[in-house]
């Protein structure tokens, strides 16, 4: 497995894989456009053919792609609910042209629609998305910290809308969602504690038998390493430098092993001012 964190492309696409070596990142993430809003600049096959023979070059792994944060499923705005779908299928043939494995995004809110109509108006805008597609490039769904009522909290939740899609989608591989991006402070706000990853209380699952039976541990496809300045249950998304939060180190030392045993990259989310050291830091878990 490798590790990485995410990236910024200021400049230009092709500018990322340098910064990601000297970070020391084996893999990275990136936004292939603003994830404020704006169009998309283009992807031209000289930028394209610049980027793959630098990320060749600095020996990285895998890119992956976040969508921009304005994605939402379950609007009840038409116009915000469909142009998510175009956004999403946009970064599936970008990620596409550059070789990256796997495209995440977040789902939305089910606040204009209540949570079952938003589920199922998900489900089907998930179906749109992916509807035709048939590239390399993979999606994700990344679970939330779950303020308000942001859909993706709860990882059974992932799992019906993972399910509802592949279940309509006969005309498409069923790997085109190809399971979840698993952010380990979003789901320790939202009440995953990752301090009783294998321990059992009383007749209680531990939390990976848990986090298997609600979505299947197959379905992990990467993870985001981040810990967290907030209590587990919080539902608030504040991320902290690795063994520096209230996840912490040992907690850590067996996420890592979880992620190297099934061979799932793992990409940071934290501060760049010290992002190196937590990646130095991951490592040491890793390799020792």
């Amino acid at each position: 497995m490798n590790i990485g964190c995410h990236i910024s492309i200021a400049g230009g696409i092709f500018e990322a894989p340098k910064r990601a070596h000297d970070l020391g990142c084996e893999c990275m993430q990136i936004f292939t456009r603003s994830p404020q809003g704006g169009k998309a600049s283009e992807l031209t096959p000289e930028l394209i053919q610049e980027f793959k023979l630098k990320a060749k070059s600095y020996n990285l792994k895998a890119t992956y792609i976040h969508t921009p944060y304005y994605i939402n499923f379950a609007s009840g705005n038409n116009r915000i609910r469909y142009g998510s779908v175009s956004v999403v299928r946009d970064e599936l043939e970008r990620g596409n042209l550059i070789g990256a494995k796997y495209v995440m995004t977040h789902l939305g809110t089910a606040k204009d629609l209540g949570q079952k109509e938003a589920l199922k108006t998900t489900i089907e805008m998930l179906k749109k998305t992916l509807e035709g597609y048939n590239g390399k490039t993979k999606l994700l769904l990344e679970n939330s910290a779950g303020a308000g009522e942001i859909i993706g909290d709860d990882l059974s939740e992932l799992a019906e809308i993972i399910n509802g899609v592949r279940t309509g989608l006969k005309p498409v591989p069923s790997d085109a969602i190809a399971g979840i991006c698993l952010d380990t402070q979003h789901s320790f706000a939202s009440g995953y504690d990752w301090r009783d990853f294998n321990v059992r209380t009383g007749r209680d699952l531990s939390l990976l038998e848990k986090i298997d039976q609600e979505i299947g541990l197959e379905n992990i496809k990467l993870i985001h390493a981040n810990d967290s300045l907030t209590e587990c249950n919080s539902r608030k998304d504040r991320h902290a430098h690795i063994g520096e939060g209230l996840i912490g180190s040992n907690a850590f030392k067996n996420i890592i092993a979880f992620a190297k045993e099934n061979e799932i990259d793992m990409i940071l989310e934290t501060q760049h001012d010290r992002v190196a050291d937590d990646i130095k830091i991951l490592k040491q878990f890793r390799d020792s």
